[in-house]
Parts: structure tokens; C-alpha cells; sequence
């Protein structure tokens, strides 16, 4: 009926996958998205009323990847054992790149996207007050790996 994974096969109805029989392993995913803004406000990114927005911004995609459970219906609670947050203001944005790391029978493809999504989120808060024209764009999957553990 479909192949998709949040599908039941023969009722069609949305759950949960099911990963108990899979292996532990060790998992990585990395993901980027980009925060476009005017060549002034990419400047002044540190110095805004709110305060240092770059590390406001590592912190809250930290925070959100380890809710990614919470925010997501169907996706698992995973024990993170890392994540990364690299954040690069350029002359008109600023770049956000996050790694997320587990041992777990599922990926963290999820943890890593969430975190991206959520720091350029509160790039984006942090700065709409001096830029209106800002865009959030680009937001994907880099890269994921599995090691047997």
C-alpha cells in the first residue's frame, strides 16, 4: 500500500516503526541551512539588543535536537552522546551546520535537521527586529553513517 515508513502496510494508518529487532550502532548525522539577512544586519549580528545572537542560537538547537522526540510525533527519543552546532556569519547571512550523534537502533538524521532549524529560527528571532527581509533556506541532510558497534 506504501512505502512509506510511518505507514501500516495493511491498514494504511500512521505509526510508529518499529525498531526493536534492529542493531545497536553507532550514528551520525549532519545537517546545514543558511539564515539570508542584508549585508548590514550580518555585520551587527553581535552586537544586537538581544544579546550575543550566535550563541543564543547554539544553545537553542542543542536543546532542540535533544527534544526532537518531543517536537516530532513519530520520531524516537534517543540518548544523543553529541551535538555540534557551527554557526558562520558572512557578508549576507549566516550559515548553520549541526551535528548529531548516538548508540541506537534508529538514526539521528532528525536530531540534526531539528537542531539546524531551530538555531536559524532564533537567528532569525534575534535579528527580524532590524532586518524584515530575512529568509531561512537550505535546511538538508549532509551526510549520515551507521558503525557497528
Amino acid at each position: 500500500m506504501s512505502e512509506l515508513s510511518h505507514v501500516d502496510e495493511a491498514t494504511g494508518e500512521v505509526r510508529m516503526v518499529d525498531v526493536g529487532a534492529k542493531a545497536v550502532s553507532r550514528r551520525r548525522a549532519v545537517a546545514r541551512g543558511r539564515v539570508h539577512m542584508a549585508p548590514a544586519t550580518a555585520s551587527r549580528l553581535r552586537a544586537l539588543p538581544k544579546g550575543d545572537a550566535l550563541a543564543v542560537a547554539r544553545i537553542a538547537g542543542i536543546q532542540a535536537a535533544k527534544r526532537t522526540g518531543e517536537l516530532i510525533p513519530l520520531c524516537h527519543p534517543l540518548p544523543l552522546t553529541l551535538v555540534e552546532i557551527d554557526l558562520a556569519v558572512d557578508r549576507d547571512g549566516v550559515a548553520i551546520e549541526a551535528a548529531a550523534e548516538t548508540t541506537a537502533q534508529t538514526g539521528v538524521e532528525m536530531e540534526a535537521l531539528t537542531a539546524v532549524a531551530v538555531a536559524a529560527l532564533t537567528v532569525y528571532d534575534m535579528a527580524k527586529a532590524v532586518d524584515k527581509a530575512m529568509r531561512i533556506d537550505g535546511i538538508e541532510l549532509v551526510s549520515k553513517t551507521k558503525e557497528p558497534v
